[in-house]
C-alpha cells in the first residue's frame, strides 16, 4: 500500500497549546510536519512553542476562533511563515455543562461561536488554498457527544451535532476535489477539559483518570488518517475508552 508523507507538510492545530491539540501538533511534527497552533492567551503560546519548537518546525499566535478577523490574521501569518496549508486540526472548543435554564446565553454563545462558528471560519478561509492548490485535508475532532446526548450537556450536544452535520456536508461538497475531510468522536479523553484548574498539567495522570483515552491516542488516530492513500477517506471514526469504570 502506498502511503501518503508528511514531511514539509504544513498543518495548522487550532487550539494546540494543550490537551488534544497540543498532542496532535507534538506528533505531527514527529511526522516531519511544519506544525502552526493558536491559542487565546500569549503565555500559554509560549510555553507550548517552548515544548515544541525542539521538535521540529512550529510556529504560533493568538487566536480566538470564533473572531473571523482573528482567523483570517492567523491564516495569513502562516501563509506568509510556511508559503502554503496542507492540513488543516480544527480542535479548538469549550464544554459547559448546565441545564437550559442554567446556562447563560453568553456561555450559549462562547460554545456556539468555538465548537461549530470557529470551524466553519477556519474552513471557510483555508479551502480557497486547498483548492488552488490541488487537495488537503481536515480534521475537525468532534465528539461522541454529537451522537448521544445527556442531561446538562445541551448547549455542547448541540455544537456537536452540528459539527457532526457540518463535516458530513463539507466531505461532500469537496471529495472530487482531492479534499479529504475526517471527522473524530472521542470519548472520555484526559485532558484539562475536564479538570478543575489544580489538576492542569497534561503530564500528570491522576489514577481516577488512568482508565480515559489519552490525547495521544487521539493523535495517532489523527496521523494515522493523513498517512492513508489519497484515494481513501477516513470519513468519521468514533474511540471509546477500553474500559470505563462500572457503574455503582
Amino acid at each position: 500500500m502506498s502511503r501518503q508523507n508528511l514531511v514539509n507538510k504544513t498543518a495548522i492545530v487550532t487550539g494546540g497549546t494543550r490537551g488534544i491539540g497540543h498532542a496532535i501538533a507534538e506528533r505531527l511534527l514527529e511526522e516531519g510536519a511544519r506544525v502552526a497552533i493558536c491559542g487565546t492567551r500569549q503565555k500559554s503560546v509560549d510555553d507550548a512553542l517552548d515544548l515544541l519548537s525542539p521538535k521540529g518546525d512550529t510556529f504560533g499566535v493568538v487566536a480566538d476562533i470564533s473572531k473571523l478577523e482573528d482567523v483570517r490574521n492567523f491564516v495569513s501569518a502562516v501563509m506568509q511563515k510556511f508559503s502554503g496549508i496542507d492540513i488543516l486540526v480544527n480542535n479548538a472548543g469549550a464544554g459547559i455543562f448546565r441545564a437550559v435554564a442554567d446556562l447563560t446565553p453568553e456561555e450559549w454563545q462562547r460554545m456556539i461561536g468555538l465548537n461549530l462558528t470557529g470551524t466553519y471560519y477556519c474552513c471557510h478561509e483555508i479551502l480557497p488554498i486547498f483548492r488552488q492548490a490541488g487537495g488537503g485535508d481536515v480534521v475537525n475532532i468532534s465528539s461522541l457527544a454529537g451522537k448521544n446526548a445527556f442531561a446538562g450537556g445541551a448547549g455542547y450536544n448541540a455544537t456537536k451535532f452540528g459539527l457532526n452535520g457540518f463535516s458530513e456536508a463539507l466531505m461532500l461538497d469537496y471529495r472530487n476535489e482531492g479534499i479529504r475531510v475526517s471527522t473524530i468522536m472521542p470519548g472520555s479523553v484526559d485532558t484539562e477539559f475536564g479538570r478543575n484548574p489544580a489538576e492542569s498539567d497534561r503530564y500528570v495522570r491522576r489514577d481516577k483518570n488512568a482508565w480515559k483515552i489519552a490525547p495521544e491516542d487521539i493523535a495517532e488516530i489523527v496521523v494515522t488518517m493523513l498517512l492513508m492513500p489519497r484515494r481513501t477517506t477516513v470519513s468519521s471514526i468514533e474511540v471509546r475508552p477500553s474500559r470505563p469504570p462500572g457503574k455503582t
